[in-house]
């Protein structure tokens, strides 16, 4: 069974190197292909935020190491949301879609839209990425009220991230 699925890996990178099989709400559009998958490890960064007179902790951004399959630094995500490679090569994107497979311990997987570019590299034709395989990263359930206004709070998550371009 082992061979059979490494044999199959090598014609559906998405769905065996990420060992999940992408649901339909957050698969690209026909025509991308995956080209890196890495995995994710840091945290989801959430500030106590004040809206409608409800405090509530709010994402502000994302801070992770991505390594590849042989446990090798190939980048960063944070702000913006951002993706670099370590070719200096950078994405920025947004989410065009997402579902909760356990939103009870799990941030959402995504599907999110490359909307811009930085420099040559891998990351230069990125058109969509895939977050899947998600573990923690959910915003605190305490802490934020009128004396924690402004609090920052770090929540570790992994996750692994499957980075397309158009074939």
């Amino acid at each position: 069974m082992i061979k059979k699925l490494m044999l199959l890996g090598a014609f559906l990178p998405a769905i065996v190197c990420a060992e999940v099989s992408i649901p339909e709400q957050i698969k690209p559009p026909v025509g991308n292909l995956p080209v890196l998958t890495v995995d994710a490890k840091g945290d989801q960064i959430y500030q106590c935020s004040l809206n409608d007179s409800v405090y509530s902790w709010q994402l502000r951004a994302p801070d992770a190491k991505l390594v590849d399959n042989q446990g090798q630094l190939v980048g960063k995500h944070y702000a913006g949301p951002v993706w670099e490679y370590k070719d200096g090569s950078q994405v920025v994107g947004r989410v065009l879609n997402k579902i909760d497979v356990a939103p009870e311990t799990s941030i959402s997987w995504l599907l999110v839209e490359i909307v811009s570019h930085k420099d040559k590299g891998l990351f230069s034709d990125v058109s969509f990425i895939n977050r899947v395989n998600t573990h923690g990263g959910l915003a605190p359930v305490s802490g934020c009220d009128s004396n924690h206004l402004g609090a920052e709070k770090r929540v570790a998550y992994t996750a692994n991230y499957i980075f397309y371009t158009k074939h």
